[in-house]
């Protein structure tokens, strides 16, 4: 059995989705199985990749659309190896990401998660470096030299002040990730859900910035999207904060519960989408960003 697998739940633009499996063919490092679980109906798909002739590559299409929760739920489970990634349909990998994963893997074996290098691009494919990625690196992230291993209250207080991670580009314990999975209630904070759920369970991450592996693609958010501007996802991050700070705290992990309770970042982010919803009209998404942004104490 191989022991890199790297899971594509696929939903959307079929040039990027063919883009991104390139990439993944591409690698250095060919020890590896590409599992695709399409939860489209685009009718060239399937043909696609059974022309593609690679037996490291696994298409598979949903009867009926699953949504992305469920779909990444599907991705764990149908994960086999000793490690696994869930990209991005629209991502990119550079050649030698699993090349470089790998080494670090080997270099802190039991390793529960790695973060490797990234930088982002945009719908066009060219490396950009916008507000939200620069509030990332600026002012959340831990300026890491080189690579370092953390986790426990030390990791998750600074992912719940603001999370800095990229999930698409992460690599797995694929034990670990399969014995937590992503959990039924949310459907916008699962990724840093999932990583608070295992530091919980005790497994820690490598942050590596020596080498950029991975492309993670940032699209702008469009005026035309009414579910971007209607607070929808607050209301789910206001939802977890909450819950997460009283599990927080009745480990012991003070720091932590009182970053969830704050959740600078996620507060900073609904004040970026308050002139948008203005503009729009959205009274009712207006009042959820105010709340959000303004009394995070809220319940």
């Amino acid at each position: 059995m191989v022991t890199f697998d790297f899971m594509l739940p696929y939903y959307g633009d079929v040039a990027m989705m063919q883009d991104a499996v390139r990439s993944v063919l591409a690698q250095t490092d060919p020890d590896f199985r590409l599992v695709v679980i399409d939860d489209g109906r685009e009718p060239e798909v399937p043909g696609w990749f059974e022309q593609l002739g690679d037996e490291r590559v696994h298409y598979t299409r949903n009867e009926h659309n699953l949504g992305i929760t469920k779909n990444f739920q599907k991705c764990v489970r149908l994960s086999e190896a000793d490690y696994v990634v869930i990209m991005g349909c629209d991502d990119l990998l550079h050649p030698h990401y699993l090349e470089t994963v790998r080494a670090l893997i080997e270099a802190d074996p039991g390793i529960g998660m790695v973060q490797p290098g990234v930088e982002v691009i945009d719908g066009e494919g060219k490396v950009t470096s916008g507000l939200a990625d620069n509030v990332k690196h600026w002012l959340y992230a831990p300026q890491v030299k080189g690579r370092r291993v953390m986790g426990g209250e030390e990791l998750a207080t600074s992912l719940l002040r603001g999370n800095w991670l990229y999930f698409p580009s992460i690599s797995w314990r694929g034990e670990a990730l399969r014995a937590v999975n992503f959990r039924d209630d949310y459907s916008v904070i699962q990724d840093l859900a999932l990583v608070v759920d295992l530091l919980e369970a005790g497994e820690r991450m490598v942050v590596d910035q020596t080498t950029t592996v991975f492309q993670y693609r940032r699209h702008a958010v469009s005026e035309s999207s009414v579910q971007a501007f209607s607070g929808t996802r607050f209301a789910e991050a206001e939802r977890y904060f909450h819950a997460v700070a009283d599990r927080m705290d009745a480990r012991g992990w003070r720091k932590a519960a009182r970053a969830a309770r704050i959740h600078h970042g996620s507060r900073f982010h609904a004040i970026t989408m308050l002139p948008g919803a203005l503009r729009r009209g959205q009274r009712d998404g207006v009042k959820v960003l105010a709340r959000h942004a303004f009394t995070p104490g809220a319940r």
